[in-house]
């Protein structure tokens, strides 16, 4: 099955409480503050639309988020609020130079071939006007390789039980894991992924070689500097002027 469909939605909801999307949501709304529109802001892998429909009722991107989604269930689920289009990553549904702005949240950008993560990024600086933001979060390529093995299970508050198991391999840049949930009713839901975490110079070449300059590199929702104890990367890039 899709990693990225019922198994996810399902195993991360009960992780996302209503005080880490608020403090994720100030930050997107601190860094967003300045950009100028009146083009909207795309949430790129909105998901339910945690971050998306807080930022669309107020602060100073109200009434300027879309979102875009692939998954069936999650938008069915979403909150409501803000506009979304169905579409993918790789060849997003928005006309060039349609968008002011645009984010994604915990490794979305990066969960493809190395190939495809080229693509997607050169779909976004297309839908971007010139001098468009483009910020996303992601985990640290360090922390992962200090730690590269995990496994865990964990019984849901709905009664299912999580388990998963993953390995960072440090020369690859990749985390293979499998995550299976097992409901209460006695299905099983099951995948595996993998995702990829570049190091922070691989990161700025691929971003430069794609139209963009990082404009900040943030190691957490304080906007405080990465150090090799940051448990997130958060980006800032702007798209170059042709």
């Amino acid at each position: 099955m899709d990693f990225f469909g019922e198994l996810y939605l399902r195993s991360t909801l009960p992780f996302l409480s209503e005080s880490v999307t608020a403090r994720e949501a100030d930050y997107l709304a601190r860094v967003f503050a300045d950009v100028p529109g009146p083009e909207p802001v795309a949430d790129l892998g909105c998901g339910h639309g945690r971050h998306a429909a807080r930022l669309q009722a107020s602060g100073p991107l109200a009434g300027r988020v879309i979102g875009l989604e692939r998954d069936a269930l999650s938008l069915a689920m979403r909150r409501p609020g803000f506009p979304v289009v169905r579409g993918d990553l790789r060849a997003m549904p928005f006309r060039e130079g349609c968008l002011s702005g645009a984010y994604a949240w915990y490794s979305t950008l990066f969960a493809f071939t190395d190939e495809e993560h080229v693509r997607i990024l050169r779909e976004v600086a297309r839908a971007l006007r010139r001098g468009g933001l483009l910020v996303f979060h992601t985990v640290p390529h360090e922390r992962l390789a200090a730690s590269p093995g995990a496994a865990f299970q964990r019984t849901l508050p709905d009664g299912a039980v999580l388990e998963e198991a993953s390995r960072f391999d440090v020369a690859t840049g990749r985390d293979e894991g499998r995550r299976t949930l097992t409901l209460r009713d006695g299905r099983v839901l099951s995948a595996s992924y993998s995702i990829r975490y570049y190091p922070l110079a691989e990161l700025t070449a691929l971003l430069e070689s794609t139209g963009f300059s990082i404009s900040w590199v943030h190691g957490g929702l304080d906007g405080e500097p990465l150090t090799r104890l940051s448990a997130d990367l958060i980006v800032g890039a702007v798209l170059r002027d042709a």
